[in-house]
């Protein structure tokens, strides 16, 4: 295990856009078809927007009662899924912009939602510690599973090996096998609350981090073994996002900050603030790299989103 200290200078990048409608913090972030996105807040509002044309207002697809946390395209159902707090799950049909269904599930806060393709399964982290598992087509409950007294806070798939990686409150990642939902690995080093988890597009590795605001970087063929840690942050990492081609990561915190990183050595390329490039004024909760590899969005408790453009 090295811990990495060291940073360089790579591409530069502009802040290009502020899309601003929403009326409270914006939690929610995912992708969509092409340069699409979708945001989601604290006041319930679900907004799709067109990275490519960021000067466009957004679309209000939903407002819902509660806050909504999670967020999931389903490219080939042309569905928006939410998680909407207190709620359980909502579909939007895209194409026809109306309510496709929806599930209801404990009476707890949403906070990760995946899709594993092969399985046709829906995963979603919840605040009591459960994992819901969801059957296709019509997305019922086909378990709930407990696996900790404190909240999932993050999910991710590695669907080539069949295991979800679950980042909870209690300080743990469990890596668990899709067959059986049996627990493979168990991650202990992080020292608080995991609040994001990412694997490599090459899927070698696992990147966690959370309140500890630290970067750790998972051996994935080793067993998980511990490789790096990088001081990442001054404060809780909320997000972490790999770009499509795994050239660069992109991390965001409660420090108000994202920084850009070489996505193979996790060196330091950029620092992106508001001091320095019109960044966020509050926590930088979730980033996404819609479309094109050289565009970022970023959401934060100023309501507002961003979009940001590297020059490579």
């Amino acid at each position: 295990m090295r811990l990495l200290m060291s940073a360089t200078f790579r591409p530069s990048v502009h802040k290009i856009a502020t899309l601003a409608g929403h009326r409270d913090a914006v939690y929610g972030l995912t992708g969509g078809a092409g340069a699409t996105l979708y945001s989601a807040s604290a006041d319930g509002m679900v907004v799709a927007w067109n990275a490519a044309a960021p000067e466009q207002d957004g679309e209000l697809l939903a407002r819902v009662q509660n806050s909504v946390y999670a967020l999931r395209h389903l490219p080939a159902q042309r569905w928006l899924v939410l998680g909407h707090n207190f709620q359980g799950l909502q579909a939007i049909d895209l194409a026809q912009n109306q309510l496709a269904w929806a599930t209801a599930l404990p009476p707890v806060a949403i906070f990760e939602i995946v899709y594993s393709e092969s399985r046709q399964r829906l995963y979603v982290g919840l605040g009591d510690g459960t994992l819901a598992v969801l059957a296709g087509p019509d997305f019922r409950v086909e378990k709930l599973l407990r696996l900790a007294t404190k909240s999932l806070r993050t999910l991710a798939l590695h669907e080539a090996r069949q295991e979800l990686a679950v980042g909870s409150s209690d300080h743990l990642t469990r890596i668990l096998d899709l067959d059986t939902l049996e627990v493979k690995y168990t991650l202990g080093e992080s020292t608080n609350s995991v609040f994001s988890l990412a694997y490599s597009p090459d899927g070698q590795r696992l990147l966690t981090a959370g309140r500890d605001a630290r970067i750790r970087q998972w051996d994935v063929a080793a067993g998980y073994e511990l490789t790096l840690v990088v001081p990442a942050h001054m404060y809780t990492i909320n997000h972490l996002a790999f770009s499509p081609d795994g050239r660069y990561l992109a991390s965001c915190s409660l420090d108000k900050s994202i920084k850009l990183w070489d996505g193979g050595s996790l060196e330091l390329l950029r620092v992106l603030d508001k001091a320095r490039h019109a960044g966020h004024g509050t926590s930088v909760n979730r980033l996404v790299w819609p479309g094109a590899e050289n565009r970022l969005v970023s959401c934060s408790d100023d309501r507002s989103l961003a979009v940001w453009e590297l020059e490579k």
